[in-house]
């Protein structure tokens, strides 16, 4: 039930879609009693969308999740195994087309098969069934399996979990195929925005994971802030990626599924 509600309350709450809804009905409204008010809404959705597009509120939410756990150093020890989570892969395109292709997030895999190669002695885990309402013919599972035998890891070094539809099932479901014991340790591989929640997720279900940041969205650096980016749509794309990550880890915290607000190193 959490799945289906947290899906359908992030279609109208996703800021990209709440302003398009709010721009249909005060569009509506200019056509009723209520058309000064409606020309009022307008115009603040208005600035809203101009602000969110063009200037830094995408930095401002970001910087927060991205900078929140850096990178393990170069000389680390070698860890028992590498934990995947999935949203890496486009597994429609995959069925469809035939080949194996990587979404935004795609750095997860790679960053995942690199690590296989440099610590040949962990286990590669990846973790994801499918995020998706509608029913699809193979799962993101499936689709890493391919993609990892493809890069050249072993078979005998993977470990898939297929069930998993979330962040909160990728650690439950994962935690039962591995059972992992308290003195091993896991690298925990996915986004850097997603790392603050994913790690306090996977520490509440008993896990020793170090964050492995696999991709930003923002460069580290002050040009983050004053930098003109004249792409809205990629503006607008990754202000939805914070903005449903601030909500989560609310969320997360709110259900008891993570061990902190915002988890730190």
């Amino acid at each position: 039930m959490f799945y289906f509600i947290s899906k359908l309350f992030w279609f109208l709450a996703e800021p990209s879609n709440l302003v398009g809804f709010i721009l249909l009905l005060t569009t509506l409204g200019l056509a009723t009693r209520y058309a000064g008010a409606a020309r009022k809404l307008l115009a603040a959705t208005t600035l809203v969308y101009l602000l969110a597009a063009f200037g830094p509120l995408e930095p401002i939410l970001m910087r927060p999740l991205e900078d929140r756990f850096p990178r393990p150093p170069a000389d680390m020890p070698a860890p028992d195994g590498v934990i995947v989570l999935g949203g890496g892969m486009d597994e429609y395109a995959i069925e469809s087309r035939g080949a194996l292709v990587l979404n935004a997030g795609g750095s997860r895999m790679t960053e995942g098969a690199m690590l296989a190669r440099r610590f040949p002695q962990a286990k590669l885990i990846f973790t994801g069934g499918s995020g998706a309402i509608r029913q699809q013919a193979i799962t993101e599972a499936e689709a890493a399996r391919r993609l990892f035998l493809a890069l050249g890891v072993p078979p005998e070094q993977l470990v898939l979990e297929d069930q998993s539809r979330n962040t909160y099932e990728n650690a439950i479901l994962t935690r039962e195929i591995v059972k992992p014991r308290p003195e091993q340790r896991f690298l925990l591989v996915t986004s850097g925005f997603h790392i603050p929640r994913a790690m306090g997720v996977f520490r509440r279900a008993g896990f020793n994971v170090i964050a492995w940041p696999a991709d930003y969205a923002t460069s580290g650096t002050p040009a983050d802030y004053w930098h003109f980016n004249t792409a809205a749509s990629g503006n607008l794309m990754f202000l939805d990626l914070a903005a449903k990550e601030w909500v989560g880890l609310i969320a997360y915290r709110l259900a008891g599924m993570t061990d902190a607000l915002l988890p730190a190193p």
